[in-house]
């Protein structure tokens, strides 16, 4: 076959009733909502929340976006603003765009979810972080706008995860017994007690024995093994 030659494309035609400027259109103000959770033996699943003057209303951690600033980067700069939390890895959940969802102006808010570990929380109650409280996910309160949601969308999140392998957040570190794993699973599923022997039969294949025993805690019993993750 000889060459091939495609026709030249014809010229670009723009419509007179599209041939403005793209910032005389109008635009929403873009926020980010973060649920920050963390978890307690004994609370179970927790996440974050902040007193608002403004509103007065319980509210997630939240701010505007910034010119020249990504989506990620104002989840870090409002929780370590506010709350004085830093190494955190947000992940986006959903964009709530609903015109009508904040009574102050038309925002768009794209919600983010961030796990830390409860030492990362040793800030809560001091200086900008003084009006906050730990709630549980569950039962989060009433909080302002559609952050209830938010929540919803977060922990559903995470108890997902939890259900496939083991501490995907790495809310345990490195070297964990299988009770301190069975311990945070079921702080995530808030189900009450796991079956030991299906949960190690369930986790077994996505860890490693590391052939080292936890240092005694001055508690009864047999000395427990430590595991770590096969990735």
């Amino acid at each position: 076959m000889g060459d091939m030659f495609l026709p030249d494309p014809p010229e670009a035609t723009v419509s007179r009733g599209t041939d403005k400027p793209v910032h005389t259109y109008p635009r929403p103000t873009v926020a980010v909502d973060t649920a920050l959770l963390t978890w307690d033996p004994d609370r179970g699943l927790l996440v974050v929340e902040m007193w608002r003057d403004d509103i007065a209303k319980w509210a997630l951690p939240g701010t505007f976006l910034r010119k020249g600033e990504t989506l990620a980067e104002a989840v870090e700069r409002c929780l370590t603003d506010k709350l004085g939390v830093v190494g955190i890895r947000p992940r986006q959940l959903h964009v709530f765009d609903d015109p009508d969802r904040d009574d102050r102006d038309w925002v768009l808010s794209v919600a983010h979810l961030a796990v830390v570990r409860p030492g990362q929380l040793d800030s809560l109650g001091s200086g900008a972080a003084a009006q906050t409280r730990l709630a549980p996910v569950d039962r989060p309160g009433e909080l302002a706008w559609d952050h209830p949601d938010i929540v919803r969308l977060a922990k559903n999140d995470m108890r997902e995860r939890y259900a496939e392998e083991p501490d995907p957040e790495r809310l345990l570190g490195n070297r964990f017994t299988m009770r301190e794993l069975r311990q945070l699973h079921q702080a995530v599923a808030g189900k009450g007690e796991m079956d030991r022997d299906r949960f190690r039969r369930a986790m077994e294949r996505h860890l490693i024995g590391t052939q080292e025993i936890q240092e005694s805690t001055g508690s009864r019993g047999r000395p427990a093994e430590l595991f770590r993750r096969k990735r």
